[in-house]
């Protein structure tokens, strides 16, 4: 197994030539460090779908009895009610401000850098 390949001038700073007044080189960024104005809209991960075999249950009870609601009307209700879970768990998760990975969305992040814009000059 081969040794990391280091820019030589790590290997002399961690060998210590630097200490004798000789500085390691500074590290220029190529653009001012300031944040930008606004982030890219980024779509949040997609969902999967919920309630899928509730609903294929009950298309296949509507298949079986000619498309008529009354006799399928326990696996109508049983749809319908994991539907309401799955909204109020969607809603309840909106509210919280960070996501599942703990990011902001890109909304969120827009919003507060137009309220905390960059100082850009200095009077």
């Amino acid at each position: 197994m081969a040794a990391p390949a280091y820019p030589a001038w790590v290997t002399r700073w961690v060998s210590g030539q630097w200490r004798n007044k000789k500085r390691p080189p500074t590290l220029r960024p190529p653009r001012t460090l300031a944040l930008a104005d606004k982030v890219a809209n980024r779509r949040e991960q997609p969902t999967e779908a919920t309630c899928i075999t509730e609903m294929s249950v009950m298309m296949a009870c509507w298949k079986q009895n000619d498309f008529s609601d009354t006799p399928c009307a326990k696996e109508i209700k049983a749809f319908y009610d994991c539907v309401a879970k799955a909204e109020t768990a969607r809603k309840n998760q909106n509210e919280d401000t960070l996501s599942s990975r703990g990011n902001l969305p890109s909304s969120k992040v827009n919003k507060l850098l137009r309220r905390f814009p960059q100082i850009t000059r200095y009077v």
